[in-house]
């Protein structure tokens, strides 16, 4: 099973931007439709983007369209979350899935995880 791990998480503030990216060993990367998940104190995790393994397909929760952009380099086994314009409620723990169906924006299709990491944003 492929194993993931996140990076550039942190403190920003309301207005600016941060990346995210996401490391894949163990598995065959373009093979997973890839997302990014995203968990606030105290509320369910939600979806915020995915991409179809070949990178052409893409979705993005509401409260992001237009602001965040997902990407994915299947030579370097990488996806990135390029997120602009934050938002105080876009704080939260971040984290990069794998899934091994077809393109889906659903949680429980996902069955890979990385461990997240914490995206602040001040306002």
């Amino acid at each position: 099973q492929v194993q993931l791990v996140e990076s550039g998480g942190g403190l920003v503030q309301a207005g600016g931007p941060l990346r995210l990216s996401c490391a894949a060993s163990g598995g065959t990367f373009s093979r997973y439709t890839m997302g990014w998940f995203r968990q606030a104190p105290g509320k369910e995790r939600e979806f915020v983007a995915a991409i179809g393994w070949s990178g052409r397909n893409t979705g993005y929760a509401d409260s992001v369209k237009g602001r965040f952009t997902i990407s994915r380099d299947n030579a370097k086994n990488t996806m990135d979350l390029m997120m602009n314009s934050l938002k105080a409620e876009d704080t939260g723990v971040y984290y990069c899935a794998a899934s091994p169906l077809g393109f889906t924006t659903t949680r429980f299709a996902y069955d890979a995880w990385g461990q997240g990491t914490q995206v602040t944003v001040s306002s």
